[in-house]
């Protein structure tokens, strides 16, 4: 069995299996990228459930690995010439896991540039703009009684989902192809209703390609199963 005692979050979060990929997550828009990454590609994996409090994101073991102190990370114990590797960064653990797996990101020069560019716009754009969204309109922040802040995420999302819409018009995945690049984008349009419910303001139902979108995403069997890695309870 390989010894993953240089990882000190192993210390907190053991490996029962340390022969294959270790997931620590929360089932996130952010964290189910991997783990649903990982079931289309068929990699074995142990998921580690890190919740989103400080006394697990600021542990010091989960700081020895992702210094960011966000879900997910991973340990690869057959990483690079066969070394084990940690690495944080949902968009660079997905590059990192198709270029392993051969799988979800072409080898075509061309199409494989425009999938990462897809991937950078959910990184860059789409996540951080949701994400504070939610924060003004859904979560702690619709108390502020200044309504530029929440003025300026609905709009900013609005802008993002007509992007996506364009992009989606006689296609039925972002970049031609099912690649990472929707696996990163997808669940992020999830959660606008799901978490934010603000599928109202954002005129979701004028988005028809962005529907029909999320719908095929959500249909296949391996984005069912990583949407609930690592469970909850």
């Amino acid at each position: 069995m390989t010894d993953l005692s240089q990882f000190e979050i192993t210390k907190r979060w053991p490996a029962q299996n340390a022969d294959i990929l270790q997931l620590y997550s929360f089932p996130t828009p952010n964290g189910v990228k991997v783990s649903i990454a990982l079931e289309e590609m068929g990699i074995p994996y142990e998921a580690h459930k890190v919740t989103l409090s400080d006394a697990d994101v600021k542990s010091p073991e989960f700081l020895s690995l992702n210094p960011n102190n966000k879900i997910p990370a991973i340990i690869d114990p057959d990483g690079p010439d066969g070394a084990p590797i940690g690495l944080f960064e949902s968009g660079a653990i997905l590059i990192y896991l198709a270029e392993k797996s051969g799988q979800l990101l072409s080898k075509d020069p061309a199409k494989r540039y425009e999938t990462i560019q897809w991937l950078m716009f959910q990184m860059g754009g789409l996540g951080p703009m949701f994400g504070q969204l939610g924060y003004f309109y859904a979560f702690a922040g619709k108390e502020i009684e200044d309504p530029r802040p929440r003025e300026r995420y609905i709009n900013e999302a609005k802008r993002l989902l007509a992007v996506l819409d364009k992009q989606l018009e006689n296609r039925d995945w972002i970049a031609g192809e099912y690649s990472i690049a929707d696996i990163a984008i997808a669940p992020w349009l999830r959660g606008v209703d799901l978490f934010y419910k603000a599928g109202e303001v954002l005129e979701w139902e004028k988005h028809k390609n962005v529907i029909a979108y999320l719908d095929r995403f959500l249909a296949r069997d391996a984005v069912q199963k990583g949407l609930v890695q690592p469970p909850r309870d």
